[in-house]
């Protein structure tokens, strides 16, 4: 340690105050962290590139420092998709200092990275007030039974208005109107649930019918349209 000059000829001073760091709640504790490893928690964050062409919500779930379960989703942006894939193998295993110093790949991975750093190390994740926190698998359990991320996709014109292409229940095959044009509910077939049933040797289009379903009074509609072609 080098002191300059004028500290060297200091005369030393005592300080009183020396009560360490506030607790910060963790996985229904109340912790004085002061090392990596006194950080627990499980949380969601978002991050975005430099020209927000694409953004990445992460999910972490750490235990003692170390990074135990990770999911990356990402939209909107096809090079980041491949980043998100590198990230799943950087990211678990790591400290989140580790992981906050590392480049994963895609900036919007790198800063929600950043904001999740944030909120872990002062307390604020989901199961800040949880006993024990959350099981390793509560990421994966976020997608539901396809394995599929909430994605929602609509496309809209002032000249032919709104299209409904992607919702959480899944790839919206038909929109039904009501007698003023309005939208008054769709039909939907879950990816997931469709693939999953063809992996499982279900003929296609049954696995099609299977994973069929609508949303809101489509029955009533006076018109159905196909968004991608109408």
């Amino acid at each position: 340690m080098i002191y300059s000059t004028e500290i060297e000829n200091m005369c030393c001073v005592h300080k009183g105050a020396n009560h360490g760091p506030a607790p910060i709640p963790e996985e229904g504790k109340w912790v004085k962290s002061k090392e990596i490893s006194d950080i627990s928690g499980f949380t969601h964050g978002i991050g975005w590139c430099a020209p927000q062409q694409g953004c990445c919500k992460l999910t972490l779930n750490v235990k003692e420092g170390i990074i135990e379960e990770a999911l990356i989703e990402t939209l909107g942006c096809s090079g980041m998709t491949h980043s998100a894939a590198m990230a799943g193998e950087i990211l678990v295993g790591k400290t989140i200092l580790e992981a906050l110093n590392t480049d994963l790949v895609c900036d919007a991975i790198n800063t929600a990275m950043r904001e999740l750093f944030l909120q872990i190390v002062y307390g604020r994740t989901q199961s800040a007030f949880s006993e024990d926190g959350l099981q390793i698998g509560a990421g994966l359990e976020d997608l539901g039974k396809g394995h599929r991320s909430q994605v929602g996709t609509i496309y809209s014109t002032k000249a032919k208005g709104p299209r409904y292409l992607e919702l959480t229940e899944g790839y919206i095959t038909e929109i039904g109107l009501d007698s003023d044009d309005e939208i008054i509910g769709y039909k939907y077939i879950n990816i997931g649930v469709m693939l999953d049933a063809i992996k499982n040797g279900t003929d296609p289009i049954k696995a099609i019918e299977d994973a069929t379903g609508q949303y809101g009074r489509f029955d009533d509609a006076v018109k159905k349209i196909d968004p991608r072609s109408e």
